[in-house]
């Protein structure tokens, strides 16, 4: 049997052991895209700055029923301070408005996918023809701003 004695510590470089460790797990067991993808995006909202909106209107909730009409939309409002969006969700994506109106980029977050990129024009408009699934939230960023919203279901 060896003792500690027996080696030396001059010899083993836990540097160089953890970089060939990193090396087999790469080829052996590599991370799935899908899973590196949540991770940087779930990075990519930790932004120091960023303000967390949130949703003081929902119509699933907060409006009243009308009998017999078809499938309407989800009209939903998020606030952070002085910045509001107003967005309306329907099966075919999604359109909405930053108040007050303004110039942004959007990232509609959600699923595995990386977010997709939006441009609100100088009114502050901004549409998706991607239909939602699953859980989602907006990214915002304007001149003065980082917002994110709550997340919710499509």
């Amino acid at each position: 049997m060896f003792g500690a004695a027996d080696f030396d510590d001059t010899e083993f470089d836990d540097g160089l052991l953890e970089e060939e460790l990193r090396r087999a797990a790469a080829v052996l067991d590599p991370v799935p895209a899908e899973l590196q993808q949540l991770a940087v995006d779930a990075y990519a909202l930790h932004d120091l700055d960023a303000r967390v909106a949130e949703l003081t209107f929902d119509s699933l909730v907060d409006a009243l029923p009308v009998r017999g009409a078809p499938a309407t939309p989800r009209m939903l409002t998020f606030r952070a301070g002085e910045v509001t969006v107003d967005v309306e969700v329907t099966q075919d994506g999604l359109m909405g408005q930053v108040l007050p109106p303004q110039p942004a980029c959007i990232e509609v977050l959600g699923g595995p996918r990386p977010g997709t990129p939006l441009t609100a024009d100088d009114l502050g408009r901004f549409t998706a023809d991607t239909p939602l699934s699953g859980p989602f939230a907006l990214r915002l960023r304007t001149d003065a701003h980082i917002v994110v919203t709550e997340w919710l279901r499509a």
